[in-house]
């Protein structure tokens, strides 16, 4: 349970494998806001974009927006930047159940961790490949540890549901403490969890550790850590923010993910006010660029004043410098250009040496003083050729400086642009199961897996409902949500997520039940798997339903894509494409989808929508198997 003091272990397990979920990922930008906090925008596919906030010692989630970071960044995140920028995100760890998380990020041949430590007073830790510290933002010396550059990091940690049975109940065997308090401390769930591990496993608390089933414990155990990292059902209630509801808990609100309730329990940073701000006007487009090449030009000004008074003074020195130019050619044929320049240090009185301000091999040059002005001449050329290199940078930046002038004179009025204020769809509970709305409203809702699919009949299931499911072995559970006149709508969509796309079929038979129909009870002898289920009584069947999907975006009440069966998609979605049984793999069909779509709008309507539309959110409507994209 996330409290405002902070995350547990369980949380963070919840976190990780959230973050995990999303990858591929590249580091962007990283800010740090105050002394203890800490942002990574993270880039994924298809130009997505995340936030990830780190408050050392308290928190970590994705969050919907930044605050203000301060105008001149802290040194450590410019070190951070150094390393990290533009760098793979390989994969999101959790030191065994603790509350320490690693970002593993590989950059040109090396790989780099950026270590969380989420407990205590927290700590941000990067790390070489072989977990050398290069740099913490805090050094700390312990009895036991040092986190100090050049000491290797101990990212290792113990997690009681991973250890095999004979040592799990061998932990506990050992234990002198009653199971919850083994559970709470030993293996760090904390007193919430440990009394949920007990409660699934029907073991009291208070009993010994040492005598309790601990094959039970460890099956509730290994199905709460399941849950957490899989099955999450995030929520606020009085006492904290949950990514599983524990038994007796009083749900406040309910979220699609876990960062979002993170981010709606916690208070929200404060940034760095910027004190200009307000004072700023905003330039349009046009302007900026206009006063970008205002700059250039004044620096091409510069550089011409510069080049012309170089050549004044090296007219105005002709005769010494053509005398250091012939002597140095002599000496560099039978001396090293080091040699050279210990002899010119060491007739560092001479006027003709005194002249010379520094050396510079790889260039055959030396720098020299000349009436306040250094001048750099190459020794293996004449004075006419020194004297031409400078003539040539002059006449370069004289025709940079035109080419500007000539550029602002050009420019084209910019075309005021109308900014579209769309509103985004908010995430709902069932967004991460399979789901479409009915041409006449009724929600319906389909597992994507087995695991989906014993969710959706034991939690999501009720009276007034319908099941239904393809008459073939895998495929979605499909539940309407009440009384449709479009049940077609729903037994299509109950075809076209099943095995029979997968095969390529193009219909299939699809029958009907009520809830009270539907059982995991075996019959004597029999066996229910996982995700399976038994329908007792009369069902109702619809015969050779038409396998087809269609992907669309909606722009209004709010902005989103949509899938599942075409009648119920078309109507509101302002473009769309339909998908039938095909080749193209899932992930391939999802970025033809996109793709078309995009091709449909026009290039303002895209700008507005790229956080919208992208291969995740299509991805989520393409049946399993192989598709194509009917042609209309």
């Amino acid at each position: 349970m996330a409290t405002l003091q902070g995350m547990s272990g369980v949380d963070l397990r919840a976190l990780v494998a959230e973050a995990a979920d999303r990858l591929s990922l590249w580091i962007g930008k990283i800010y740090q806001f105050d002394a203890k906090t800490l942002g990574i925008r993270l880039n994924g596919e298809d130009r997505a974009k995340y936030l990830l906030l780190v408050e050392m010692g308290r928190r970590a989630h994705f969050t919907a927006e930044f605050p203000t970071p301060p105008k001149n960044p802290p040194s450590y995140a410019m070190l951070l930047r150094k390393h990290l920028d533009g760098g793979k995100v390989l994969s999101i760890r959790q030191l065994g159940l603790e509350r320490t998380m690693s970002i593993d990020i590989g950059k040109r041949d090396t790989t780099y961790h950026l270590i969380f430590e989420l407990f205590d007073e927290g700590n941000t830790i990067l790390c070489n490949e072989e977990y050398t510290i290069i740099k913490p933002l805090w050094h700390h010396r312990f009895k036991t540890r040092e986190i100090i550059p050049g000491v290797v990091y101990p990212f290792e940690g113990t997690d009681c549901s991973a250890l095999p049975p004979v040592e799990f109940q061998k932990m506990l065997a050992e234990s002198d403490r009653d199971i919850v308090r083994t559970l709470a401390v030993g293996c760090m769930l904390g007193g919430a969890y440990a009394e949920e591990v007990c409660r699934m496993a029907g073991v009291d608390k208070g009993a010994a550790a040492a005598e309790v089933d601990a094959e039970a414990i460890r099956a509730a155990f290994e199905s709460l850590m399941a849950d957490v990292g899989r099955r999450r059902e995030p929520v606020i209630t009085p006492s904290g923010c949950w990514p599983v509801v524990l038994a007796g808990e009083e749900v406040r609100e309910r979220f699609a993910t876990f960062s979002e309730a993170l981010d709606a329990f916690y208070p929200k940073v404060t940034g760095q006010k910027e004190e200009t701000a307000a004072e700023k006007p905003r330039l349009s487009q046009a302007e900026v660029i206009r006063r970008r090449q205002a700059e250039a030009i004044k620096g091409f000004e510069k550089k011409i004043e510069r080049y012309e008074r170089v050549v004044e003074v090296l007219y105005e020195n002709y005769t010494p410098v053509a005398g250091i130019l012939t002597t140095l050619d002599e000496a560099s044929k039978s001396r090293s250009w080091q040699e050279i320049e210990q002899i010119l240090k060491s007739n560092g009185e001479n006027p003709t040496a005194k002249m010379v301000r520094a050396v510079h091999p790889a260039e055959a040059a030396v720098e020299l003083g000349l009436e306040e002005e250094r001048v750099k001449v190459c020794v293996h050329e004449t004075m006419e050729q020194n004297l031409g290199r400078y003539y040539d940078l002059i006449k370069k930046f004289k025709k940079k400086k035109t080419g500007a002038l000539a550029a602002m004179e050009r420019m084209v009025p910019e075309k005021p642009r109308h900014k579209q204020n769309l509103a985004l769809l908010k995430k709902r509970w069932y967004h991460r199961f399979r789901w479409f709305t009915t041409t006449d409203g009724t929600l319906v809702i389909g597992g994507r897996d087995a695991s989906q699919n014993e969710e959706l009949v034991k939690k999501y299931m009720e009276g007034g409902d319908l099941f239904v499911h393809a008459d073939v072995h895998g495929g979605s559970v499909v539940i309407v949500k009440g009384a449709t006149g479009h049940l077609d709508e729903a037994v299509q969509f109950a075809a076209s997520y099943s095995n029979a796309w997968k095969a390529g079929h193009f219909t299939a038979d699809v029958y009907a039940a009520r809830p009270d129909q539907v059982s995991k009870t075996p019959e004597s002898g029999e066996y229910v798997a996982r995700g399976a289920f038994i329908v007792r009584g009369e069902r109702q069947y619809f015969k050779n339903v038409p396998l087809g999907v269609a992907i669309g975006l909606a722009m209004a009440p709010e902005v989103a894509v949509i899938g599942g069966p075409p009648g119920a998609v078309t109507g509101r979605a302002k473009v769309w494409l339909e998908l039938r049984p095909g080749q193209f793999e899932p992930n391939d069909t999802a970025k033809k989808v996109v793709r078309g779509l995009r091709d449909k709008l026009s290039e303002d309507e895209w700008k507005g929508l790229k956080n919208a539309l992208n291969t995740e959110t299509v991805a989520a409507f393409v049946p399993p198997g192989g598709s194509d994209i009917v042609e209309p």
